[in-house]
């Protein structure tokens, strides 16, 4: 009897709330001093892509006129030759957006352009504000109109109201009573203005281009593709302004103590990027070591699961002696559109993107390595797989503590009753997700394999200790967007 198969075309986004991992915030780009600046701009939101695949844009200045261009989608989708051809000059500033609060939507697609008393200036933004909402609704009591639900949005009201005698002196004037993440590009048309919230929750690098083209970007990966130089970080609490006359560094905002995002280090950031001044390869190569000396495993091979979790894994077959092998592949080519059968599939949405190599894995005791387990439903297909594979033990290891709380700094992260480090205890999560044992990497070992000092870090999502006040309006908000998403 022949057997047929009914398909039906699925459309998933490149990223969603429902996938089992964290999603990096925005990316940010921005060029002073050459004469492709827009062109310049979109290669480095290429580069940037992963921190933010729902929409981008690009706002560019010819020095006397600030010109838009946004849409949804990828960076390589959006922009083409027409679209580039229609941002002249020689400054320009550019954002990649995954939203962590507010809708998604053209409405929420950054750079936002206005005009007002200060003239016309564009912001970009990665990050998150909790008290945006607060600041909101007395806004809009007093008459202000809004355009999206973007906090951002909330910032460049507070320019257009202040006083302040130019846009230089608004920026830091309106910051200063503002508490949260921000790593914010501003661009006006003489000049392109970086700053950093002062606890540095984001990182923001500097670069430089020739002689004469200065480059600000959230990881240097974006400087490597246009051959831009790094220079050093933007620090917490300053402000750089680059024009004709040149670059000009001051610290308007009030000193914070740092607290510095380390799941850049475990996650977000491409492994080829400087961030806060580390390598982000070496850090998961150590947290993999680490990993190896805390939570030992008997076992034939070490398998990562791609791609973040390939240099800790190589990190934990160094140190532990165990063969690496890349036993499961991952299909790069996943995109927007596929063909799905309507018969039922089993973990087929974890299928489409890993599978697993049966001939490596057949037979031998596999130590699995992740970066982190979030909601637990993926890592449990995961290793359902791996045993179909014929593994005859699979031990999980992660390579940063247990997740348990969510984070309003620019990350998003389920509300915490959809954590499941926050449910249960190491041995029910091994039991939820069907692991032979399961180990997780200390606090202490995963930021000292970051070389960045504790004092300056943000470890929040893994302890509930936030560096900052959260209102209970922000964790409402942040519980409705977040809401819990069934497993299957």
């Amino acid at each position: 009897m022949r057997l047929q198969l009914t398909f039906q075309l699925q459309i998933f986004p490149v990223t969603t709330k429902a996938a089992d991992k964290f999603r990096d915030e925005c990316g940010v780009f921005g060029i002073y001093g050459h004469a492709e600046a827009a062109r310049l701009a979109y290669l480095g939101l290429y580069a940037l892509q992963h921190r933010g695949q729902e929409s981008c844009g690009i706002v560019s200045s010819d020095g006397r006129e600030l010109r838009s261009e946004r849409a949804m989608g990828l960076v390589s989708d959006v922009f083409d030759a027409a679209r580039l051809n229609r941002l002249p000059g020689q400054s320009a500033i550019g954002h990649v957006r995954y939203s962590t609060a507010g809708e998604v939507s053209i409405r929420e697609a950054q750079p936002f352009l206005v005009a007002c008393q200060h003239g016309q200036v564009a912001i970009c933004h990665n990050g998150n504000l909790p008290f945006a909402g607060e600041e909101r609704k007395r806004l809009e009591r007093a008459g202000a109109i809004f355009s999206s639900t973007s906090d951002t949005e909330v910032i460049l009201h507070g320019i257009a109201r202040s006083q302040a005698a130019s846009i230089n002196a608004a920026i830091p004037e309106v910051l200063r009573e503002t508490e949260g993440a921000f790593s914010m590009l501003f661009l006006t048309p003489d000049s392109l203005i970086a700053i950093r919230d002062p606890r540095g929750f984001r990182p923001l690098a500097l670069g430089r281009l020739g002689d004469s083209t200065w480059v600000v970007a959230s990881e240097t990966c974006a400087f490597d593709l246009i051959e831009a130089t790094y220079v050093r970080d933007v620090e917490p609490g300053e402000m750089i302004i680059i024009d004709a006359s040149g670059l000009h560094s001051s610290r308007p905002l009030p000193a914070r103590e740092h607290s510095m995002c380390i799941f850049e280090h475990v996650y977000f950031a491409r492994p080829d990027s400087l961030i806060y001044g580390h390598s982000v390869n070496e850090s998961r190569h150590k947290m993999g070591k680490r990993l190896a000396l805390e939570q030992p495993a008997e076992a034939d091979l070490v398998v990562p699961v791609p791609d973040s979790g390939v240099a800790a894994a190589i990190g934990y077959a160094a140190q532990s002696g165990i063969n690496y092998r890349q036993g499961l592949v991952r299909n790069h080519y996943v995109h927007r559109t596929f063909i799905e059968p309507k018969q039922s599939i089993r973990s087929f949405g974890v299928r489409i993107k890993l599978n697993p190599v049966r001939h490596l894995i057949e037979g031998r005791r596999v130590v699995l390595i992740d970066d982190s387990i979030v909601r637990g439903t993926t890592s449990k297909k995961i290793v359902r797989m791996v045993r179909e594979a014929g593994a005859a033990e699979v031990h999980m290891r992660i390579s940063c503590p247990p997740t348990v709380s969510p984070c309003f700094y620019g990350v998003d992260t389920p509300n915490r009753d959809d954590l499941i480090a926050a449910q249960m205890s190491v041995e029910e999560i091994r039991d939820f997700i069907g692991a032979d044992t399961l180990g997780y990497l200390s606090l202490e070992g995963m930021l000292a394999a970051t070389g960045i000092a504790p004092r300056a870090s943000c470890v929040a999502c893994w302890t509930g200790n936030y560096p900052t006040r959260i209102t209970r309006e922000a964790e409402t908000q942040w519980a409705r967007e977040h809401e819990p998403v069934p497993s299957d």
